[in-house]
């Protein structure tokens, strides 16, 4: 058996990718040099990809790959992005966040986890295919957008583009999951955790209008008062708790897994979804963001000065929608909370949950084999996304969509992703691309 080709130094290739600010939020102030020097890094760096693959280009920031396999019956399609958030310059990061620096076996900078090293580790693993000759079953697609952090339309093209030409993706895998430990606070050992599905996502403008004047006498309600208010009736339980399959198939799995008491606790919760709700919710935090849709007030606008009552003040709500909930469902249940005529409630941007994809079927199966492969002993367990990923715009037309990043992250790690001293070891790189290494020679 030939040993595969693996190319050094890829630790050093993602310090040149975080190096360049490809911040979408910032693109205005920045331009586009940061995204087009991305997309000309990927070809230095990556020859075999960009001499073998096509490449197109969609809108400004969307790049779509296509590896010609003996087959494009079952198409695979392997997503990530490029752009990454803003950092603040008032935070302490032990290195600077566009430096990449390559210290004690990790990657530093803005984007290390979100989600550069999780784009490296795919092209990685087809550009070491190609130096060993390999050419896949099936027709292989890299879709890479550059303005995920800001909904963008890259992804929503490309997406749109393969539907209009037939192409209906057999598997899609996007960021999401990682390999963990302690999935849940009482649950020992690692985990991959899969994304089976995700929240949707409602951005809500909350307004009322007042009658302004001097501070000095204030009306009984103002403006200001009105829409405080109606932000404190939008309160956890606005919304009911109930459990998504993909929530009651992750800790069955758990319990196969976990030892002792713990064990007949998460199979009774996995077997009985009201319970489960029941408890999840009263936990708080992620546990009950899991079985219930969230609300968050985010960002407050009214006055113009310290004494002066304004005529309109507003408030953003920031909500992650259930799955089996509906944009529309949503903004009605918040105006009947608020119970306010003078509020008026606005949608300024939706996105429908995802249905749930199925960890019975072979695409799942396949995922499971590469980390057997990649991670061994780790378990692959299905579970429901909070956040939203590029994938959504795939997940109305194909059949398996899964939200997995093969990279393995702590606790502290997974604080850092939009926060300070985000990093990856090297170590979880190499793990990483031998996942997408093996996947994409198990492919049929």
């Amino acid at each position: 058996m030939t040993t595969p080709t693996v190319r050094p130094g890829i630790a050093e290739r993602l310090s040149r990718m975080i190096q360049l600010p490809t911040v979408s939020a910032e693109i205005e102030e920045r331009g586009q040099e940061p995204f087009d020097g991305f997309v000309t890094l990927l070809a230095e760096l990556y020859p075999r990809v960009h001499d073998t693959l096509t490449l197109e280009r969609h809108t400004d920031l969307g790049l779509l790959y296509r590896w010609k396999g003996a087959s494009a019956e079952r198409p695979v399609v392997l997503m990530a992005h490029y752009d990454v958030v803003p950092v603040d310059e008032s935070d302490d990061w032990t290195y600077p966040p566009f430096e990449g620096r390559v210290a004690d076996g990790s990657v530093y900078g803005r984007g290390a986890l979100d989600d550069k090293g999780p784009l490296i580790v795919v092209i990685e693993a087809v550009e070491n295919l190609l130096a060993d000759g390999y050419t896949p079953a099936q027709d292989v697609y890299l879709s890479f957008g550059g303005n995920e952090e800001t909904y963008g339309k890259a992804a929503e093209e490309i997406a749109r583009v393969m539907r209009e030409r037939g192409i209906v993706p057999w598997l899609v895998i996007d960021e999401g999951g990682a390999v963990v430990t302690a999935p849940l606070s009482f649950v020992p050992g690692r985990a991959a955790m899969i994304g089976v599905g995700e929240k949707g996502v409602l951005t809500l403008r909350l307004t009322a209008r007042g009658d302004g004047g001097h501070a000095s006498a204030p009306p009984s309600l103002t403006a200001v008062g009105r829409v405080a208010r109606a932000v404190n009736r939008l309160t956890p339980a606005t919304f009911p708790a109930r459990t998504p399959k993909g929530i009651a198939r992750m800790l069955t799995v758990l319990a196969a897994e976990t030892p002792g008491p713990a064990r007949f606790l998460l199979k009774t919760l996995g077997a009985v979804r009201p319970l489960t709700a029941r408890v999840f919710a009263a936990m708080g935090g992620e546990p009950a963001a899991m079985v219930r849709t969230t609300v968050a007030a985010t960002m407050l606008a009214g006055g113009t000065a310290a004494n002066v009552l304004p005529s309109q003040a507003s408030a953003t709500v920031n909500l992650r929608i259930a799955l089996g909930e509906t944009v529309e469902g949503v903004a009605e249940r918040v105006r009947r909370r608020i119970r306010d005529p003078l509020v008026v409630v606005e949608i300024v941007e939706g996105s429908e949950p995802s249905p749930e994809s199925a960890t019975d079927n072979a695409q799942f199966s396949l995922i499971a084999d590469a980390l057997a492969v990649s991670h061994p002993g780790v378990p692959a367990v299905p579970y429901v996304m909070m956040a939203a990923t590029d994938s959504r715009h795939f997940h109305r037309y194909a059949p398996a969509v899964y939200r997995f990043a093969p990279l393995e992250m702590s606790n502290a790690q997974r604080a850092s992703i939009h926060g300070v001293d985000e990093s990856v070891e090297i170590a979880a790189l190499e793990s990483g691309e031998r996942f997408h290494r093996a996947l994409l020679q198990r492919i049929q």
